[in-house]
């Protein structure tokens, strides 16, 4: 039976390329998939692309084709990855450039394009899409389309199919869903049928598994990180894949990491909100009666995952400029450091009070005891060593989210005493979400694909 080997490279925007190297060198794969995107890599993206237009896409790429184009020539793998961003066809220059500079040729680069919606909301709102919040289901309103930073579609799998169908060596979309890089090459290979819903749906679990680094081999393992050993040079986790849809999750020997079921289901139900029912734009993914298998050590095989029809609609995500936030980190040590850090942001509000300052919202956590737990914190028993106390503040005015800070050092005299620190953290841009849906014909009639040479 038909399998192939597909490994994964980048879980998010400034991964190490180690993991990517390892695969490519030790890991006899076929693909390599990278998820390069999150809501929060988008906003970096579109402040980028704010200060200059011709970026937009990851800045680490070049560092990653610079490492792995040669094993691509010499190995004879793919590579998948929705590093493009907000600018796809920057990103694809870039590689171009990056197989000239190594003196590589024959190399088929291509280009999806077709999720970035931002020029064209009124053109849409015309078809009678009012891209309504899926939360509180209002219309998007005038002032935050005004506002508009970024609005890019979740595509799926088959732009990426059309792509290696067309005989690219590389693939380099904008916004993509986590697995899509990963489900591509198996539609692919496979010749999966759109309505092939398990099989589907298995890839998209694959991915799934396979999506955020090291997370299936021992990354941020909670249920036994003791038993991890080799962090530093930790593996990837690689899909073993055979045409029934059935895979076996590995990692190269020459890498740290542990690869179990405790790994897997941890990964399992990262970021899934209904196991009965994930929703992709190529399935929708049942992993309820999931069956996990430690064939050997490091490997586990996986099989029982179910799938449903596609939905009609994509899922659209837009960020837009909301404000301003200004940041202040203020340390007390023993005695009484947490004391100490309490009365601070009591003179803080105090003297907001007198002075008649404002802001949109303010918080204030102690690093130490509750930034990360918040209210679920107890408050500890005894004396800490030290703590530190975060003030933050959002402004619609940058000037105004400034001037927070000029409260605090006066407060290395004229306050608690043992202050051991106090950092301004630089203003910036916050950027808010706005979550919708829409008709998936709308987008995909849009998609194409460009294929160039070097």
């Amino acid at each position: 039976m038909k399998s192939i080997r597909v490994g994964a490279a980048q879980g998010f925007y400034g991964d190490s390329v180690d993991g990517a190297i390892a695969n490519a060198k030790y890991g006899n794969v076929d693909y390599l998939a990278f998820d390069a995107l999150a809501e929060l890599t988008m906003a970096i993206l579109a402040k980028d692309k704010d200060k200059n237009p011709d970026m937009g896409y990851t800045r680490d790429l070049y560092l990653f084709m610079k490492a792995l184009l040669p094993y691509v020539k010499k190995k004879r793998f793919k590579i998948l990855t929705n590093a493009g961003g907000l600018n796809p066809k920057g990103a694809q220059a870039i590689v171009l450039q990056m197989a000239k500079e190594l003196g590589i040729t024959d190399l088929k680069v291509a280009v999806v394009t077709g999720d970035n919606i931002l020029s064209d909301s009124d053109p849409l709102k015309e078809k009678g899409v009012f891209f309504q919040d899926v939360e509180t289901k209002r219309p998007l309103a005038k002032n935050i389309q005004e506002r508009l930073l970024f609005a890019n579609a979740y595509l799926g799998a088959q732009p990426l199919v059309e792509a290696l169908r067309q005989g690219a060596d590389i693939v380099i979309s904008g916004r993509t869903t986590d697995t899509a890089q990963f489900l591509a090459p198996l539609i692919y290979e496979f010749g999966w049928l759109e309505d092939e819903w398990d099989r589907l749906a298995s890839g998209v679990f694959m991915g799934h598994l396979l999506e955020c680094s090291a997370q299936s081999t021992g990354g941020n393992f909670i249920g036994g990180w003791q038993e991890v050993e080799g962090y530093e040079t930790i593996g990837y986790p690689i899909a073993e894949v055979n045409e029934t849809g059935e895979f076996v999750i590995s990692k190269v020997e020459e890498c740290g990491g542990i690869v179990n079921k405790k790994t897997i289901k941890e990964q399992m139900l990262y970021e899934i909100h209904d196991p009965a029912a994930y929703v992709t734009p190529d399935v929708v993914m049942d992993v309820t009666n999931v069956q996990l298998e430690e064939i050997v050590p490091h490997k586990v095989k996986v099989t029982g995952v179910k799938g449903k029809e596609k939905p009609p609609d994509l899922k659209v995500v837009m960020g837009y400029a909301d404000g301003f936030l200004g940041q202040v980190l203020i340390g007390y040590c023993w005695p009484d450091a947490l004391q100490k850090a309490k009365l601070a942001e009591q003179i803080i509000y105090r003297q907001m009070e007198r002075k008649k300052l404002e802001f949109d919202e303010i918080r204030a956590d102690y690093v130490g005891y509750n930034s990360l737990h918040g209210p679920l914190s107890h408050e500890p028993e005894g004396e800490l060593n030290e703590i530190y106390l975060r003030m933050a503040v959002k402004s619609e005015c940058k000037q105004k989210a400034d001037s927070f800070f000029r409260l605090f050092p006066p407060l290395g005299l004229n306050g608690p005493p043992s202050m051991s620190y106090i950092g301004n953290i630089p203003t910036r841009q916050q950027i808010g979400m706005w979550s919708s849906l829409i008709p998936r014909t709308l987008i995909e009639e849009r998609v194409t694909v460009e294929v160039k040479e070097v």
